[in-house]
């Protein structure tokens, strides 16, 4: 018969929760009282801790914890925060019946009556052993995947400078022999100019690995940027081939900057180099040199600056390339072309000189390298 104040098919709030409670396998979920003493269990705290419900009820939960962890107090410490805060999180070992340890996410929350008084506390718990193990494999993976790049980045840097040091050397012994067995003064005169050329090349592949590394200061001093463009033009006239044309745009009454100028000189040549070599065959390369003032859109800076920008026709740098063209060892050119220390070494210039070098590059359409260095406004501009 059918009570007529409950529908056939009405069932106890009580009862449903007791019966999703226990349907729940992949969480331990049961009731602690006040004082911590297990008052239910579920089928997932039987399948996680291997523990029956007769084997626990009544007894205190720090009954899953480690030797270490009781000693520590820890039960007492997550008891008494979630007492006091209405919840508590914790996450580490716990031991299961068999004394087998599981790596456990565990949450406490305080249950209250109707008047607002604490009657308990639920206790759920997740065995994430799976999950932290795959998270340490995943971090070990990941240091001996940086392991391996930081071993090919040296193996690039020593084989690049094995082979550039080997060349300078190259030069440097077969001058000094034909200059030796010369009778020829003028002959011995180029062999000389050779043999000190090669030895200044490996000079300035020294001070690049110096500046790279920061073991060499910057020697700053007021110059002018039209100054330092001519004393540049000078060594690439022998370095670009014929069918590369450079075209030089120096704004006049240009404001003083206050850097290394032999360094600035390199970071040039460097960006010059760079330009020929994204160029195969004929093309061109403008050097723009003008006065801008910043507000923030280059890399935060604000104020007067000088940009040194390098544009060519060539190539233009790979989308997925661009990001990392800036660091060290990194190069895009066959093996023995090149270290790829370059751009490294005009990053860490115009880092140190207080300014920025930025890049923007279409592939087919060329690129454009901008380099940015504070002016001196309190002197007089140059005539440039």
């Amino acid at each position: 018969m059918v009570s007529a104040d409950r529908p056939a098919h009405s069932v106890m709030p009580e009862a449903r929760y007791e019966q999703l409670v226990q349907a729940v396998v992949d969480y331990a979920i049961y009731m602690l009282d006040p004082t911590g003493h297990v008052v239910s269990w579920n089928a997932g705290a039987q399948r996680i801790k291997g523990y029956h419900a007769d084997e626990v009820i009544g007894r205190h939960f720090a009954l899953f914890f480690t030797e270490q962890d009781c000693a520590d107090g820890r039960p007492a410490r997550l008891l008494r925060q979630a007492l006091e805060q209405g919840v508590a999180q914790d996450e580490g070992w716990r031991v299961r019946k068999d004394g087998t340890q599981f790596w456990a996410l565990a949450a406490l929350d305080v249950i209250r009556d109707e008047h607002g008084q604490v009657i308990g506390l639920a206790k759920v718990t997740r065995d994430i052993t799976d999950r932290r193990e795959s998270a340490l494999q995943l971090d070990a993976m990941r240091a001996q995947l940086f392991q391996a790049q930081k071993l090919e980045a040296l193996g690039q840097l020593t084989g690049g400078l094995a082979h550039d040091f080997n060349n300078l050397l190259t030069i440097i012994l077969s001058s000094a022999r034909l200059a030796v067995t010369s009778q020829d003064p003028a002959r011995t005169r180029r062999l000389l100019d050779h043999i000190l050329d090669a030895g200044q090349r490996g000079t300035e592949l020294t001070q690049q690995l110096l500046s790279f590394a920061r073991h060499r200061q910057l020697t700053e001093a007021r110059i002018a940027p039209a100054a330092v463009v001519e004393s540049t033009r000078s060594l690439l006239e022998h370095a670009l081939p014929r069918d590369i044309e450079l075209l030089e745009s120096v704004q006049p009454g240009l404001p003083m900057i206050e850097v290394d100028a032999g360094q600035l000189q390199m970071v040039l040549l460097n960006l010059m180099f760079n330009a020929r070599d994204a160029i195969p065959e004929q093309g061109q390369i403008r050097l723009l040199v003008e006065q801008v003032q910043l507000g923030g859109e280059v890399e935060g800076l604000h104020g007067d600056f000088v940009r040194f920008a390098v544009h060519d026709n060539g190539q233009g740098i790979d989308p997925l390339v661009l990001p990392r063209i800036f660091e060290p060892f990194f190069t895009t050119k066959a093996f023995g072309k090149g270290t790829g220390l370059g751009l490294s070494q005009v990053y860490g210039f115009a880092k140190q000189s207080n300014g920025a070098i930025c890049v923007s590059s279409q592939p087919g359409q060329g690129t454009c390298m901008s380099l940015y260095l504070p002016a001196c406004l309190d002197a007089n501009p140059t005539d440039g």
